[in-house]
């Protein structure tokens, strides 16, 4: 797996409003990692999902 190209691909459906689609593919990018004992791709995919957490928190949370 390009990581690189994985995480632009993410991008674009966050881009898109698409955050089932992203958060989907970054946790199979982020099995495929396990799957390999590629910690460090691991790590990158479990950013990516947090980031995309925090762009909903931001976009749809309470404002309290």
């Amino acid at each position: 797996m390009d990581i690189q190209s994985e995480s632009e691909r993410i991008k674009a459906f966050v881009e898109k409003g698409n955050y089932h689609a992203a958060i989907n593919l970054a946790l199979s990018g982020m099995n495929e990692c396990r799957r390999r004992d590629d910690q460090m791709g691991v790590d990158h995919f479990l950013i990516v999902i947090k980031d995309i957490t925090g762009k909903l928190i931001n976009e749809f949370g309470s404002k309290k």
